[in-house]
């Protein structure tokens, strides 16, 4: 590359409201714009957990305060109780926004974009237009899904995988109604926006890396993106796909997903079925596997970040970091049929799917061995940033070992749809990735607000997080192994689960203090915001071409494109320990001629 390529005239920052905080094109706004919706949801999102935990310990007890407030509304009866009908909505509201509208629009849509330009030393993104219309496109998805609360059939009821013939037979049929065709549309715009920000990254990404940046010295947060990225533009159409289909099928009296005998007499053109219900499972979850890696794959990218930073030394191996990523990538697209080993699948097939399953394991295993290989013998700063990064990892190797159970088909019989696999997947996305993303928050907040957030706050938020999670999830394994599965309203009605009961009462404890403890983090963020220390440029002696800039970054990014010398965690080396510091910026030429 050469620099002049790079060397883009700055244009001057808009000065008007709409232009600068609503339609904006720089990715540090919108980036911020993505944050504060994301969080938005995931408090709605929390909100709605709170509600399953109070019906699962308390079933058809009516919700204290809020129960009257809202009585006979949204998904109360008169008595403020919580019905039937009710907690179907609400644990199919819980999965959908926490998946669609806070993890990934939260670690691509938020981090993505403030920390890619950053990172490779570009103005912007390749296409500042459509980052804008990404980012609007995802409200507008919000706004339809949280639309279909105030319809009088209420919310979509068949859970975040919308599975036929439930979700898809006729408005008779609960979840099937004008609620359901809601979140098909929510899902189809949400699903576009994911689409035109992976192309937007990989365009970046790949054609405006600053002189030097090679891919050998790109961040792993970066190369995290990257591979995010291609699993957004792949796999997300498929399930723009489904939905489509589905669609079809309520609105055009199609049957894709109708067998024979199973529709309505007046649905169908022609009075006949013929679809197949697996077939949505099948392009459900070939979107929707990758979508965990998704979730995921940002998160590793973060806490490398972490642990390099707070433990003062280069990441161990980091070509096979990077390898591991993109093996993750390739199995990714090959294990979707593990979702559906009781579905009926040949022996032979589910072997397959059993086996490449099993396979990504050890790409996972790998980055495990490199983040713990980083941390020994380190000089570890327990930050609070520092701490979330550790907590990462622990809470990953907890939901990885879970996982390989899940992976083994006979076993997978036995444990489908009960509370361990809710043990697994929440120990992989929040105990996991929510955790990296608290990390990346205190990170990199003085990057985006010029200032600190209270340590002390928060070790205490980071603590009691810690210790209450473990409290509410780490149970639910007992919960799935004796034979409670989810989405019942409540257990009471099943004599052998009866036992459970009281289990189900202290998960429900440790769940509402997780939430309670939350308050400490909102309270640190907006009150660091305002009224927190200022920050300096690099308050982390940290490495990356963010950490060059002031803080917080001004409109243009770079008043000059930077040339890149180095790799991005050169910590703890000879050459810098000799200019009396541990650490060296990848734009710094110590030791080295300018070329």
């Amino acid at each position: 590359m050469n620099v002049e390529s790079h060397e883009e005239i700055i244009h001057p920052e808009p000065t008007g409201f709409f232009r600068k905080y609503v339609w904006s094109y720089d990715h540090k706004v919108i980036a911020k714009q993505y944050f504060f919706t994301t969080m938005c949801f995931l408090l709605l999102g929390g909100f709605l957990a709170m509600l399953i935990r109070w019906q699962l310990a308390y079933p058809f007890q009516p919700v204290p305060i809020l129960g009257k407030l809202l009585a006979s509304r949204f998904f109360f009866d008169s008595t403020g109780a919580i019905t039937p009908s009710g907690y179907l909505q609400i644990v199919t509201l819980h999965g959908t926004i926490m998946v669609f509208f806070v993890m990934i629009p939260l670690l691509v849509g938020a981090f993505g974009n403030f920390l890619i330009p950053l990172q490779i030393g570009a103005r912007d993104v390749a296409f500042p237009l459509l980052n804008a219309l990404s980012y609007w496109l995802y409200v507008l998805g919000g706004i339809v899904i949280l639309s279909s609360l105030f319809l009088r059939q209420g919310a979509a009821e068949s859970g975040w995988t919308a599975y036929p013939p439930l979700s898809d037979v006729s408005t008779a049929t609960p979840g099937s109604g004008m609620g359901q065709i809601f979140w098909l549309i929510a899902i189809f715009i949400v699903g576009f926006s994911s689409i035109v920000g992976g192309i937007n990254f990989l365009t970046t990404i790949v054609k405006m890396r600053a002189p030097g940046m090679t891919w050998g010295r790109l961040p792993l947060v970066t190369w995290a993106q990257l591979i995010t990225a291609v699993f957004q533009t792949l796999a997300t159409p498929v399930l723009g796909a489904a939905a489509t289909l589905m669609l079809c099928d309520k609105l055009l009296k199609t049957a894709y997903f109708i067998p024979t005998g199973l529709q309505s007499a007046d649905q169908l053109i022609g009075g006949a079925g013929g679809g197949h219900p697996l077939l949505w499972q099948h392009l459900f979850w070939f979107y929707s596997h990758p979508a965990v890696y998704i979730l995921v794959l940002p998160a590793m990218g973060i806490a490398s970040e972490l642990i390099a930073t707070f433990s003062r030394k280069p990441i161990f191996g980091y070509k096979p970091m990077v390898v591991s990523l993109a093996v993750i990538m390739g199995l990714g697209f090959v294990v979707w049929g593990h979702h559906m080993f009781v579905s009926g699948m040949s022996p032979a097939m589910a072997t397959g799917f059993m086996m490449t399953t099993m396979l990504i394991a050890l790409p996972s295993s790998v980055k495990v061995f490199n983040w713990l290989g980083t941390l020994w013998k380190g000089s570890i700063q327990l930050t609070s940033a520092g701490l979330c990064g550790i907590s990462f990892v622990a809470m990953f190797i907890i939901g990885g070992l879970s996982g390989i159970f899940l992976a083994a088909t006979p076993v997978d019989i036995y444990l489908h749809d009960s509370y361990y696999v809710i043990a697994h997947f929440h120990y992989i996305v929040f105990g996991a990735s929510l955790f990296a993303i608290f990390g990346g928050i205190y990170y990199w907040f003085p990057k985006m607000f010029g200032r600190m957030m209270n340590e002390r706050l928060g070790k205490l938020h980071w603590l009691l997080t810690f210790i209450t999670f473990n409290l509410t999830f780490f149970p639910m394994h007992f919960l799935g192994e004796g034979g409670q599965m989810r989405r019942l309203a409540t257990i009471t009605n099943y004599e052998f689960l009866q036992p459970l009961q009281n289990l189900n009462v202290f998960i429900s404890i440790a769940a509402f203090l997780l939430g309670i403890s939350q308050l400490i983090f909102i309270f640190n963020f907006f009150y660091s915001m305002l009224y927190g220390k200022k920050a300096p440029a690099n308050p982390w002696n940290a490495t990356g071409l963010e950490w060059t800039l002031p803080s917080p970054v001004p409109y243009y990014n770079f008043e000059k494109i930077p040339m890149v010398y180095r790799g991005p965690y050169e910590y703890s080396s000879p050459e810098a320990l000799k200019q009396g510091k541990d650490w060296i910026a990848q734009s710094d030429p110590l030791g080295f001629e300018k070329s």
